[in-house]
């Protein structure tokens, strides 16, 4: 699990970064600045979460019977980036509305991440 979680984590990490500059040099011109502010709200959340997901991954690599909890927020931390950055990618790239509709469900993945991770902290001994 440590290394699937810090390779994605560099995927997504990098990916964010690739996002970013897409939006800065590709989009500025061909989209509105209210999609643009969109887009780039994913790539910040992306990158966020890639950061956690590395050190969910770090925290793996250290302890020797890990949580269940903790490899739930690494997943957790996935979905969130799928669903939360990937609607919001949607929505500004097509401006089809009903995207924004599935936003929070990677939201909602994100923060149980974040519950799952402070849960398997004070399991840790």
């Amino acid at each position: 699990m440590t290394q699937i979680f810090l390779s994605l984590a560099a995927m997504l990490g990098g990916l964010s970064v690739a996002a970013g500059a897409f939006a800065s040099h590709a989009l500025r011109e061909r989209i509105s600045e209210r999609s643009l502010l969109i887009f780039e709200t994913g790539a910040r959340y992306q990158m966020y979460h890639a950061l956690a997901l590395l050190v969910v991954a770090l925290l793996l690599s250290r302890i020797d019977s890990p949580p269940p909890s903790l490899i739930a927020s690494g997943w957790l931390f996935i979905i969130g980036i799928a669903i939360f950055s990937g609607s919001l990618y949607a929505l500004s790239l097509t401006d089809v509305k009903y995207l924004g509709a599935i936003t929070p469900i990677g939201g909602a993945a994100f923060l149980a991440g974040w519950c799952a991770l402070a849960l398997a902290a004070w399991s840790l001994k």
